[in-house]
């Protein structure tokens, strides 16, 4: 119980709330109030970089959500260019994270992570559709049991300024597995073929729970 309430803290997250602390403390020197709106937004780091467990189906015959957010984007698509996939075609899912999501990403099945790519870009809105091609952004290219390409891809948005990958190229990973996280409000999209789409737009999602796609 406590730990829903109470959830573990990503590594990334102990060096803001320290200097959210330190803040809070010298503003309550200043002014009771002051120090108060320090509380305040020290609680929302906490939570910002929360990492709770997440307990995913463990069926390859599903995808699960890779993120926490909402689902602003469901299409047909090209592959990302950017993974020479532009000559095959795919479903594409974009889930936008608010600053009050939970950042942490996860892989939607097992797989091993056959190729990694990161590209530096703009910090326009993450909600916008050229985002997906204008934005910092970070692939993951993952090939699951039956040989078919699962790409994962975070997306920087206007306040995110780093996106943090915990996996590396050749890694296998299990379903639900961590893959990394962004800060401070962004996006991820997933590519997948050979599923039938189970979410629509605006649909709110859980990382690592929430079937988004199945056989």
């Amino acid at each position: 119980m406590l730990d829903k309430i109470f959830p573990k803290v990503h590594d990334e997250g102990y060096k803001f709330l320290v200097i959210f602390g330190i803040a809070t403390v010298i503003l309550n020197f200043i002014h009771g109030f002051l120090g108060f709106i320090g509380l305040i937004l020290t609680i929302w780091c906490y939570y910002f970089f929360r990492d709770p467990e997440r307990i995913s189906i463990n069926d390859d015959n599903y995808l699960v959500s890779p993120a926490d957010g909402t689902i602003i984007q469901v299409q047909e698509t090209q592959g990302p260019k950017e993974l020479n996939l532009e000559d095959k075609k795919f479903t594409k899912v974009g889930i936008f994270m608010n600053v009050f999501d939970c950042h942490v990403n996860r892989i939607p099945c097992d797989g091993k992570i056959s190729e990694i790519l990161y590209k530096p870009g703009k910090f326009l809105n993450a909600s916008l559709d050229k985002a997906s091609e204008n934005n910092e952004r970070n692939y993951y290219k993952i090939t699951n049991a039956q040989g078919e390409d699962i790409i994962v891809v975070q997306i920087a948005g206007l306040i995110a300024r780093r996106i943090i990958s915990e996996s590396i190229k050749d890694q296998t990973l299990k379903q639900g597995n961590r893959i990394g996280m962004i800060r401070f409000g962004s996006r991820v999209d997933v590519y997948y073929e050979n599923y039938t789409t189970l979410v629509k737009v605006n649909q709110k999602t859980i990382a690592g729970e929430t079937l988004i796609a199945k056989r």
